[in-house]
């Protein structure tokens, strides 16, 4: 499972640098495409920040719930035998 998900990383980053590269000789650069689409990097980064200032408190919320949940399941799970 690992591997798969590593070695996919690793070809997505080897084709991401190629196209990159091939963008690049014809004097294509990321500000030029994110400026057409209409994003700038603050843009981006602005998205991002609120993307996380959402989630954040949700994820806590979540696992203040959860953890005692999973706790008490473990705790009172029977141990396998065999292991």
């Amino acid at each position: 499972m690992i591997y798969n998900a590593l070695s996919t990383t690793i070809k997505f980053i080897l084709v991401a640098v190629l196209v990159g590269a091939v963008l690049n000789e014809f004097d294509i650069s990321a500000d030029e495409v994110l400026r057409d689409v209409g994003f700038t990097p603050q843009h981006i980064v602005a998205v991002f920040r609120e993307g996380v200032e959402w989630a954040l408190p949700h994820f806590l919320l979540g696992a203040l719930v959860l953890i005692p949940i999973w706790l008490v399941i473990f705790l009172l799970k029977p141990p396998r035998l065999g292991k």
